[in-house]
């Protein structure tokens, strides 16, 4: 992984970023928190823009959970849950609790959950599979995955820009990974309060 960052700091462009965020946000494992915050961190020292950066990573992992959302809408939950049983769902680190967890979130909490999914460990690349099965409108779903992708994208570009003047490239994917972690639990949080407020002013309704 330390190799992945360096070669990042070396080489990540806008392209690059957009690229590799579509695969983060696709089903193929691949952590966001190794592109967006070493391009934050270049763009401390001037390479790159840092809203460009933000842009680039959010318009990527738009693509990328676009493809989970067309090809589970189209292909439909048999489809799904055998390539997740499948070697190469394995090989993916996919398995059925992992997406039936993410097809009950979504459930449970309806279109919102594609926004807040994006911003929760274990939720986030899968939570636009179930939105898919479901059949969410698709604009709905564009929207607030943009918009969610586009606020964790911003989170950890400002935490790879602030750790510039901090720390050296080599102990950057440590600190990322300690704040991003931490960030996590707080969007959680967040994210369980205005579920539970929704719901209980529809209820009131």
């Amino acid at each position: 992984m330390e190799s992945l960052v360096q070669f990042c700091l070396e080489n990540l462009n806008y392209w690059w970023v957009a690229f590799f965020m579509m695969i983060e946000s696709s089903f193929v494992p691949f952590p966001s928190e190794v592109v967006v915050p070493p391009a934050a961190y270049k763009a401390a020292g001037g390479e790159l823009n840092v809203f460009l950066v933000v842009l680039s990573a959010t318009a990527g992992a738009t693509v990328g959970a676009i493809i989970n959302y067309l090809l589970a809408y189209f292909l439909g939950r048999p489809f799904v849950y055998a390539f997740v049983n499948s070697r190469l769902g394995r090989i993916c680190l996919l398995d059925q609790k992992k997406m039936e967890v993410a097809e009950k979130y979504f459930a449970d909490h309806g279109a919102l959950s594609t926004l807040v999914g994006r911003l929760m460990p274990a939720v986030r690349q899968l939570i636009s599979i179930p939105a898919g099965l479901f059949k969410m409108n698709f604009l709905m779903f564009l929207l607030y995955t943009a918009i969610g992708a586009g606020l964790w994208n911003s989170v950890l570009a400002a935490i790879g820009y602030s750790l510039h003047s901090v720390i050296p490239q080599e102990e950057l994917l440590d600190k990322v990974r300690e704040y991003s972690h931490s960030i996590s639990l707080a969007f959680l949080a967040l994210g369980a309060v205005v579920i539970g407020y929704l719901v209980f002013k529809a209820k009131k309704k």
